[in-house]
């Protein structure tokens, strides 16, 4: 038994037939092909699977595809515009935010909700807003850097 599902990702529309059981996450990477969201836990532990789903950071291995039906999704793919890399993109470049990279999509869309809930986050917010996020490798005083050079960035626009 399969359903029908439609959804927007990244301003693009995609319609296609899910087995009631598949996760979001394996959707958007299996089906869709933007394989930028990575399947970590699949517990919904780690975070490295947020998404932006109707302007709220979800991890996409906690939600079925069938409930994000008539969805608006924005993964990391759709972050850059025109060849520019997003100021949270940058800032993870510039203040060297990652090493491996596994977790770094889903941190910098829990960033980019952060950003939009706290312009001016202190240090203090953003290791609590990115405590549902696990990174192994940075112990986190980059990212936090790279989060505070985003802010700055996007406040001068």
């Amino acid at each position: 038994m399969t359903l029908p599902v439609k959804m927007t990702i990244n301003g693009t529309n995609y319609r296609h037939e899910v087995e009631p059981r598949m996760l979001l996450v394996h959707y958007i990477r299996e089906v869709v092909g933007l394989t930028g969201t990575h399947v970590g836990c699949d517990t919904s532990q780690c975070g490295a699977c947020t998404i932006i789903l109707n302007g709220q950071a979800v991890k996409a291995c906690n939600v079925f595809a069938v409930q994000a039906d008539g969805a608006q999704i924005m993964t990391i793919e759709g972050l850059a515009k025109n060849g520019q890399l997003h100021p949270i993109q940058e800032g993870f470049w510039e203040k060297h935010g990652l090493q491996c990279g596994f977790c770094t999509p889903g941190m910098i869309m829990a960033v980019y909700q952060l950003l939009e809930r706290y312009p001016k986050p202190t240090e203090a917010q953003i290791r609590h807003q990115l405590e549902g996020n696990l990174c192994r490798c940075t112990g986190y005083h980059n990212i936090v850097k790279a989060v505070q050079y985003a802010a700055e960035k996007m406040a001068g626009r």
